[in-house]
């Protein structure tokens, strides 16, 4: 819940920049799977999946849809 509080202050236009960087650490890391290498953290590309549903909601709710 920490994670949904930090987010739901900031303003549109950070939870846009956020979710920008969120996709683009997504791509890298699944990138970084697929080429067959290990990972330090494999629980990661979850993690990052529910915060970018969890910043997709919140546009969505402020009327801000992607």
């Amino acid at each position: 819940m920490k994670a949904m509080k930090l987010l739901t202050s900031l303003s549109v236009v950070e939870l846009r920049s956020r979710l920008e960087e969120l996709q683009k650490e997504l791509l890298k890391l699944t990138v970084h799977i697929a080429s067959g290498a290990n990972t330090k953290n494999p629980g990661k590309i979850r993690q990052t999946k529910k915060t970018i549903a969890r910043i997709k909601f919140l546009l969505g709710t402020k009327g801000e849809g992607i």
